[in-house]
């Protein structure tokens, strides 16, 4: 049976070739001397306290369609910023989720936290758009990576300065992320084959991963009891999408789930 996510990966695979055809890598590679030095996202993520949020740019999604009919990605991005949160992903996949690069390139001008490019990270190419779109890092998904691309993407990612988030649903994927040396991991509480939700998955996941390494929970996190489970059972950050783009006030929402109200 095909899923939602072998459709996105062959759909990506497409893009990249016709973007390669498009603008060579020689070219890409050609611009990096123009591009600011990176800002360190995982260092934003352990800054000493409360823990950290991450919060998405995201207009659309496979499942629940337009989640933000008033969707400007740089005014959501600086109410972010004004609100306390620790850095932003911006979802940059077109056909499946509606996000674009520009959205990236756009916010990357405005704000000064760190950027995430999330996306179906296949090959070393969308790296470099990464890099000179302004992301600081970039979502690895070890669903779709066998263990040497995923290490060779680790590796490419750092020689362009990139951060790497690496994430998992799959608690089999657990050792081999472990063993490729990511320090950033990320738990995904939302099956990628059936799109269904449980903040349980990170709780139940944490425990196995080394404390050296800053553990991200991602989708599912609706109010401030989430982030206290969360943050009880040692999770040092959380990536939240589709809480803030239903939210009819996107600020005050982070501000709840900051603990500030």
């Amino acid at each position: 049976m095909v899923t939602i996510l072998d459709k996105i990966v062959a759909s990506k695979r497409r893009e990249i070739e016709e973007a390669r055809n498009r603008v060579g890598v020689r070219k890409l590679e050609s611009q990096l001397a123009n591009v600011p030095a990176p800002r360190d996202f995982q260092a934003a993520l352990q800054a000493p306290g409360e823990i950290q949020i991450i919060a998405e740019v995201k207009k659309a999604s496979p499942s629940a369609g337009v989640l933000r009919a008033d969707f400007d990605p740089v005014e959501i991005a600086q109410t972010y910023q004004r609100h306390g949160a620790a850095c932003v992903s911006v979802l940059t996949d077109e056909p499946f989720f509606q996000g674009t690069l520009l959205h990236l390139s756009a916010i990357r001008s405005r704000v000064t936290i760190p950027l995430l490019r999330k996306d179906f990270i296949l090959d070393r190419y969308q790296l470099l758009e990464a890099r000179l779109a302004g992301a600081d890092a970039v979502l690895l998904i070890a669903e779709i990576l066998e263990d040497e691309r995923l290490r060779q993407l680790l590796h490419q990612a750092e020689g362009l300065e990139l951060q790497a988030l690496v994430e998992l649903y799959d608690e089999g994927n657990l050792a081999r992320v472990i063993d490729s040396g990511a320090r950033l991991i990320g738990i995904n509480n939302r099956n990628l084959h059936t799109f269904v939700t449980r903040l349980e998955h990170t709780l139940n996941l944490v425990d196995r991963i080394p404390r050296e390494c800053c553990v991200v929970s991602e989708s599912g996190v609706r109010d401030r009891k989430d982030i206290e489970r969360l943050a009880q059972a040692g999770v040092r950050a959380v990536l939240i999408g589709e809480t803030f783009m239903r939210a009819p006030d996107i600020g005050a929402k982070l501000d709840e789930l900051r603990g500030m109200s």
